[in-house]
């Protein structure tokens, strides 16, 4: 789609973040209030002081003639972009919640999923403007309030590697810059020991791609905590797990898939902390 420049673009912009309907009836309302004025006529004899008052009049007129016409078409295309961008965000939530794919948060492109921490955001009650600059963003993806309160939103959507302290101390200098109250970092992946150690003494909360799902199926009332026969004889003290890359529960490093040498569960896989044998956290495998 071509960028949209000026007012008309301004226009559009604006309705697009609005919910669909408030672009319905902005169109609506806009035809009614020009139409009766665009049909008026212009009077045919004009005294010599009038002449200003008739052009300036004229030309409202041509204006509220086209206007009424071009600006609800701005607000209608508006609501439809509000109405295919509110449908793809729930339906880039069910998709995530019912985990129709193994790995969900790495199938979809890193703009979708933005717009999916969107929604996850306003699901927990905040009102939420998605940067569609397409310039830079100065660290910044979402732009939260609630309570009175502005909170900033990072996006990562990595795979390859963890989330560096770095990216935390990014968004912080934004936080201060803006004088927000606080932020979150929101990756499909997971973060380093680093990054968590210092988000501690800040206000801002880490979201790894685990916490992320977990969130989505809480909202959407799936668990991932059903019970089936392969879990049956788990150990009660290792927590389960999804099959996405989960983190250590006591280190908060990465974990990678391992077998189980010994033991009643024997050859089978788990989740074990990268930093064994110097952390020995473990998660099981759903």
């Amino acid at each position: 789609m071509a960028k949209r420049n000026g007012i008309a673009g301004d226009l559009f912009k604006i309705t697009a973040t609005l919910p669909w309907w408030v672009g319905i009836a902005l169109a609506v309302a806009i035809y009614v209030l020009l139409q009766p004025y665009a049909v008026l006529e212009t009077p045919i004899q004009v005294a010599p002081g009038q002449i200003n008052s008739v052009v300036a009049g004229q030309m409202g007129r041509t204006f509220a003639y086209y206007g009424q016409y071009i600006l609800p078409l701005l607000f209608l295309s508006g609501a439809l972009a509000s109405f295919f961008k509110q449908h793809k965000r729930k339906n880039l939530v069910r998709t995530v919640g019912s985990r129709k794919t193994d790995d969900p948060l790495h199938d979809i492109n890193w703009k979708d999923f933005e717009l999916l921490v969107g929604e996850v955001f306003r699901m927990r009650g905040f009102t939420v403007v998605e940067n569609d600059s397409g310039g830079t963003d100065g660290g910044i993806d979402l732009v939260l309030k609630k309570d009175g309160e502005v909170f900033l939103v990072q996006c990562k959507q990595w795979r390859a590697y963890k989330v560096s302290v770095n990216i935390v101390l990014e968004l912080l200098g934004v936080i201060v810059t803006k004088g927000a109250a606080g932020g979150f970092v929101v990756t499909s992946g997971v973060f380093t020991s680093e990054a968590r150690s210092f988000a501690k003494g800040q206000n801002i909360e880490l979201i790894d791609g685990s916490m992320l799902t977990a969130m989505i199926e809480k909202a959407h009332g799936v668990t991932s905590s059903k019970v089936d026969p392969a879990k049956k004889n788990a150990p009660e003290s290792i927590p389960s797990a999804t099959t996405a890359e989960p983190i250590c529960p006591q280190c908060g490093n990465a974990m990678i898939k391992r077998v189980a040498r010994k033991g009643a569960n024997s050859g089978k896989n788990f989740w074990g902390c990268v930093e064994f044998p110097r952390c020995r956290g473990i998660r099981a495998i759903s």
